[in-house]
């Protein structure tokens, strides 16, 4: 039997300025856009458009994102938030118990994915000028990738964990099983930095690492699934006639991306959700059939669309 590594995650919130820390996650976010926006600006050169319509893009995209992942994870996962604490739905706060700045924490990609949808409808219409699938077919190379990068922000984070293993990939994450408050508990340490730092390097706290229960990095797999998935799409447009069919690559995109996305559900922690005590299949896995359904349907009427760019 193979035997976990043992390997301790404990990385550091983010990069330290000194007078201001750059958090892995949201810098994750950032470069997520940036490479997005010059992937699309690649795009439109190749398509003869107009790079104000990239920028109103880059602005529609961000808004779609934010605030579709925001309220699908309110929706999909924790729907009593909009009666217990409506302002933290829109806001970066928690209001209850006490006011915290809390930044957007709990996004769902599924929300995401329909805000984005739902927002490059009124886009294609208002502001591009053609057809949603032809836009559509072109933004899911960002998005793809942009799903590699938000994933591992959440590993940085030690968030959306796999379930436990005894594995060689089990991964011990000792800020899941330890917050601020109970590592300063355990290690005697005032400071919540130097308590996690001590817990890993000191012999003392040994005992204390041992009892950490190794974990299946979900979040790895799943950005590595992705990097598969953004191959193809790339290839598909840059390499073949696989454009100039509507709804082709979105299709392609919807099948793929959201079966990684059904399969690492396997190995992950329950996020909650409508899936109840004993569940078939998790709340995730439920939510990526439809588009997964989407997608076959989109392919196969493809066969019988042409761009007006072919």
């Amino acid at each position: 039997m193979l035997h976990s590594l043992n390997m301790v995650w404990n990385p550091s919130e983010g990069i330290d300025l000194g007078f201001f820390t750059i958090r892995y996650y949201s810098l994750m976010w950032v470069i997520a856009f940036v490479l997005g926006y010059q992937i699309m600006k690649r795009i439109f050169i190749r398509e003869n458009e107009s790079m104000d319509k990239l920028d109103s893009l880059f602005f529609y995209t961000f808004i779609a994102t934010m605030f579709g992942a925001r309220l699908g994870h309110v929706i999909f996962y924790d729907p009593q938030l909009f009666k217990e604490d409506f302002l933290s739905v829109f806001l970066p706060i928690r209001t209850q118990p006490t006011f915290e700045f809390t930044g957007f924490a709990g996004l769902a990609s599924h929300g995401a994915a329909i805000g984005i949808i739902v927002t490059m409808f009124y886009f294609s219409r208002k502001v591009m000028k053609k057809p949603l699938l032809w836009v559509l077919d072109r933004i899911v190379l960002p998005i793809t990738l942009g799903g590699i990068f938000i994933r591992f922000g959440n590993f940085m984070n030690s968030e959306i964990l796999g379930k436990p293993t005894d594995s060689s990939l089990g991964i011990k994450f000792i800020q899941d099983e330890y917050n601020k408050y109970e590592i300063v508990k355990a290690t005697g340490i005032a400071d919540a930095k130097e308590a996690y730092k001590a817990a890993v390097t000191n012999p003392e706290f040994a005992p204390l690492i041992e009892s950490i229960t190794p974990k299946h990095p979900a979040q790895l797999y799943e950005a590595t699934g992705y990097v598969a998935v953004f191959v193809i799409l790339y290839f598909l447009y840059w390499k073949t006639e696989a454009r100039n069919k509507q709804g082709l690559i979105f299709g392609i995109f919807l099948i793929l991306l959201w079966t990684v996305r059904f399969i690492a559900e396997f190995v992950k922690e329950s996020q909650g959700g409508f899936e109840g005590s004993n569940p078939i299949l998790s709340t995730g896995q439920w939510l990526s059939i439809p588009f997964i359904l989407i997608g076959i349907y989109l392919i196969y009427r493809s066969k019988d669309t042409v761009s007006s760019n072919a």
